[in-house]
Formats: structure tokens, C-alpha cells, sequence
């Protein structure tokens, strides 16, 4: 009888065994199907932000088994941007991971890769009007009053300050109203005395400051919403001085470099890797309704159960004193990787 009963209590076991493997083989798996591919779309492609932000997009793809492809075009052109776009719904990818120019002209190709069942997230700049199903960013308005905050400290009582700015680009223009409006705010005895276009470019942003510091002797500081007018507008001020204060967002070696050795006073940078990670994550949740039920009538209509229409991934204040911490060649040897084409 004894046998018998572990014989039985054998079967047993074993038929469990079996049914919860069944039942776990059944359920659903955080997991890439083979050849399973998300694309990063950005505008001009060599600018060294977005390469710390898709170093962990592709981090978060290869720790579920997927696939990532970066690109977009070199250029600062919208136009190109869309052709770039369209070039990827060709390839009828699982997601595609957007930093839209503007936002506007994506509405109506976000809206077809929807339709298409290509799911559609926005980082760092958005298209609020379209059926993206998830934006990452910075609080843009955030790092501009930041900026403010920092700067205007600075450069103490009535002090008179600048603008550079690229008008159109969705990130930026809230940068630049934020700290601006934060100036009026915070420092009332301040004063917007110039502002200029220059669209990314460091040759405008040098002559567009040279022009300030000759039409504005007293100018105390500069602020501009992205890294690389902020190369040409410190050098402007290294030449003729070294006195005003550049304040900027987002940072590149260069731009760290010139913290480091004073010509640039600090940036605001937004935390590129959380925002590639969470981008690619929030991404992959679009791609896999299968893997959410929740506790509405979203089976019933038959609606993609996902959505996520904000998730601020912060940002940090670059000094001297932490400037190093933000260095792309470091955090790729203690990453243990090569870069963006790997």
C-alpha cells in the first residue's frame, strides 16, 4: 500500500509539474519574437545627445530578445525627416522611437503608422496632436525655469541677458518661454535685451553674439536651449572678455570641455539614458497589448490597451564640479560597449 501510495503521489507531482508548465508556456512573455525590430528616428543623426539615449534603448531591446536600428538624416531639415520616416514604415517595424523636428508635419505619418499597427513613441519633442501612444521627455519647462534659476543667481541684480533660440522646434520653444518667463518672475529687476535665431548652428550663434556684445556692453549672461549654439556663443564671449555668463541645455564633449575650463557657466541635461530605456520599454508595451488586461472596456472596444501620455525622465545640473560624470567616451568604457553602431 505503501508503493502504491507514492507511485500515486508520483503521478501526482508529475501532472502538476506538467500543468503548470502547460500553463506557463501559455502566458504571455516579455520577450522579442525572432527578428523583431524598433527603430530610433531623430533629426540630425551626428548630434551626440541622442547617443547615450538609444545606448539604453538598445540596452532595454537586447534584454528582451529584440532588435533596434538607429537613424533618421543628417540634416536639419523637417522634409528630410518625413522621407526618413516614411523609409521606416516601409520596413514595417514592430515600433519606431520619434524625436519629431516639429510637430505638426509628423501628425498625419504618426497617425498612418498607427492605422498600420506601428505603434508610435515621442521622445524629448513631441506631436501632442497625433496618435503617438507615449512621449518621453524632460519637463522642458522644468529645465528652462532651472536655467533661469541658475543664471539668474549668477549674474546677480539688474542684469541684462540674451536669447538664443531655434523657433519651431517643439523642445526648445518651451525651453525658451520657460526661462524666460521665470527671469520675469524670479529676477523682476532683469532684462531681455536681445534675442536671436540660429537654429543650431555655432558659426550663427558666434555672430549672433558677437553682434549682442557689441550692440550691449552691459549683457551679463546667454542662454540658449541646446549644445551646440552654446560652442559658438561661449567662443564669441572667450574672445571678447570671457565676462558673460553662458547658460545652456543638453551637453557634448566640447560643451564639457567648456565647462571645465570656465567659458561655459553650466548646462541643464536632461537624463538621456532613463529616457532612451523607458523609451523603449513603453514602446515595446504598445507593441504587445497581449501582455496587458486591465481593468477596463478596452477588449471590448478593441483598442490598443496602452497609453502613456507623459513620462518625465528628469534632467541634471552640469558644473565644473560633476561635468565629468557626463562624458560619452567614459560611459561607453564602463558600459563595456562601442558606440552607436554596435
Amino acid at each position: 500500500m505503501r508503493k502504491i501510495a507514492s507511485i500515486l503521489a508520483g503521478l501526482t507531482l508529475a501532472s502538476t509539474l506538467v500543468s503548470t508548465s502547460q500553463a506557463a508556456d501559455d502566458t504571455p512573455q516579455f520577450r522579442c519574437k525572432p527578428g523583431e525590430t524598433y527603430y530610433m528616428n531623430v533629426m540630425v543623426t551626428g548630434v551626440e545627445y541622442w547617443f547615450p539615449v538609444y545606448e539604453m534603448f538598445k540596452q532595454a531591446a537586447h534584454q528582451l530578445g529584440c532588435k533596434t536600428v538607429y537613424g533618421g538624416t543628417p540634416a536639419y531639415d523637417v522634409n528630410q525627416q518625413l522621407a526618413s520616416f516614411e523609409q521606416i514604415l516601409a520596413q514595417k517595424p514592430a515600433g519606431i522611437f520619434l524625436h519629431p523636428m516639429n510637430p505638426d508635419p509628423f501628425i498625419e505619418p504618426i497617425n498612418r503608422a498607427a492605422e498600420m499597427g506601428i505603434p508610435v513613441v515621442t521622445f524629448a519633442a513631441d506631436s501632442p496632436n497625433s496618435k503617438r501612444v507615449a512621449y518621453i521627455t524632460s519637463d522642458n519647462f522644468r529645465e528652462g525655469k532651472a536655467a533661469a534659476d541658475e543664471l539668474g543667481k549668477a549674474m546677480g541684480k539688474d542684469a541684462e541677458f540674451a536669447v538664443l533660440e531655434n523657433p519651431g522646434q517643439d523642445n526648445h520653444d518651451r525651453r525658451v518661454t520657460a526661462f524666460v518667463n521665470e527671469m520675469k518672475a524670479a529676477f523682476p529687476d532683469s532684462k531681455l535685451v536681445a534675442r536671436a535665431a540660429t537654429y543650431q548652428d555655432p558659426s550663427k550663434a558666434y555672430n549672433a553674439v558677437l553682434s549682442m556684445l557689441q550692440a550691449h556692453p552691459n549683457l551679463k549672461g546667454i542662454f540658449m536651449p541646446e549644445a551646440s549654439s552654446a560652442i559658438g556663443a561661449a567662443q564669441a564671449v572667450a574672445e571678447n572678455g570671457g565676462k558673460v555668463k553662458v547658460m545652456t541645455v543638453d551637453v557634448n564633449a566640447k560643451v564639457l570641455d567648456m565647462i571645465k575650463s570656465g567659458q561655459v557657466f553650466g548646462a541643464i541635461n536632461p537624463n538621456q539614458g532613463i529616457q532612451g530605456y523607458m523609451g523603449f520599454m513603453t514602446l515595446f508595451l504598445a507593441a504587445h497589448p497581449e501582455l496587458i488586461d486591465p481593468m477596463n472596456d478596452a477588449k471590448r472596444q478593441g483598442v490598443n490597451p496602452f497609453s502613456f501620455p507623459i513620462l518625465d525622465n528628469g534632467y541634471a545640473v552640469v558644473t565644473k564640479d560633476n561635468a565629468d560624470d557626463f562624458r560619452w567616451d567614459s560611459y561607453l568604457k564602463r558600459r563595456g560597449t562601442k558606440g552607436i553602431n554596435e
